[in-house]
């Protein structure tokens, strides 16, 4: 992505978000590279078999540098590099205590 076309996209985000209130809690799934391919091929979309690990990993980049960022609410960062709690029940029920743990404020983190 050029540097015209990320700023247009910053510029866009940034009047979007101001026409909405920030959510109560931003839930961030951090993930590795390895991660992130293994979801690429499991979804099988055409369009993601195209994007090279260098993208793939400046990707990661600005996303890690966004989410550090992050200053409009509270925020539940994740890390889903040994997690699938799409498939595993066990997994699901940490997300969602780690979760009901930051919205009711008991044992946090």
């Amino acid at each position: 992505m050029t540097s015209r076309d990320f700023a247009n996209y910053i510029e866009l985000f940034r009047l979007m978000s101001s026409q909405v209130e920030p959510p109560d809690l931003l839930i961030y799934l951090r993930s590795g590279i390895p991660k992130l391919v293994h979801h690429i091929h499991t979804r099988g979309r055409d369009y993601e078999g195209n994007m090279s690990l260098d993208y793939l990993k400046k990707l990661n980049e600005r996303y890690e540098k966004w989410i550090s960022g992050y200053t409009l609410g509270n925020l539940l960062v994740i890390n889903n590099d040994n997690l699938d709690f799409k498939n595993s029940p066990e997994d699901f029920g940490l997300v969602i205590e780690k979760v009901e743990a930051e919205i009711h404020g008991l044992f946090t983190k």
